[in-house]
C-alpha cells in the first residue's frame, strides 16, 4: 500500500490538520463597572486572564490613549458613551506596532463602522465591556485572541 501522507498518523488520513487547541482557563471572574477606573480595571483583569500576566497600566492616559501594557501586549478602554472612532484604533495600532506588541481595543458603547472595519483590517481583537465588567468579542481576532490565549495570535 501506499505511504501515508507525510504528517499523518496510521488510521488518520491526512486530510485536514488538526484545529488548534483551545488554551482550557478558569472561568472569568467579571468587575461590575460603575467608573471609567473599573473599566480600566476589569479589561487588565482580562487580558491577566487571557495569559498576559504582567499588565501594569499606565501612570497617567497618554496622548496615545494606551491605558495598559504588558509584555507583548498594549491596550487601550474606551470607558466613554461613545462610540470608539477610527483614529483611536489607529493610535493604539500604532503603538503596538512601536512595542511590537499584540494591541487589543476595549469599549463599553461600541465602535464606528469605520474603526470596526479598520480593526478587522489590521487584525486587532476588539471587545465591548457590558456593565457586569465582562468583555464580549465584536471581532474574529477578539475570538482567535480568547481561543489561543496570551500567545501572538494569526
Amino acid at each position: 500500500p501506499p505511504a501515508p501522507p507525510r504528517g499523518a498518523t496510521p488510521g488518520s488520513r491526512g486530510t485536514a490538520p488538526a484545529a488548534p487547541p483551545q488554551v482550557l482557563r478558569p472561568a472569568f471572574r467579571p468587575i461590575t463597572i460603575r467608573t471609567a477606573r473599573d473599566c480600566v480595571t476589569a479589561a487588565a483583569q482580562y487580558l491577566k486572564w487571557l495569559g498576559f500576566t504582567d499588565i501594569r497600566r499606565t501612570q497617567e492616559r497618554t496622548a496615545s490613549g494606551v491605558d495598559l501594557r504588558g509584555t507583548g501586549v498594549v491596550a487601550q478602554v474606551d470607558p466613554t458613551t461613545r462610540s470608539t472612532a477610527l483614529r483611536e484604533i489607529e493610535c493604539v495600532w500604532l503603538n503596538g506596532l512601536h512595542d511590537s506588541a499584540i494591541t487589543v481595543f476595549f469599549s463599553l458603547a461600541g465602535y464606528a463602522h469605520d474603526a470596526r472595519c479598520r480593526a478587522d483590517d489590521l487584525h486587532i481583537p476588539l471587545f465591548v465591556m457590558d456593565l457586569t465588567g465582562t468583555p464580549q468579542p465584536v471581532n474574529d481576532a477578539a475570538d482567535e485572541l480568547i481561543r489561543k490565549g496570551a500567545q501572538r495570535p494569526g
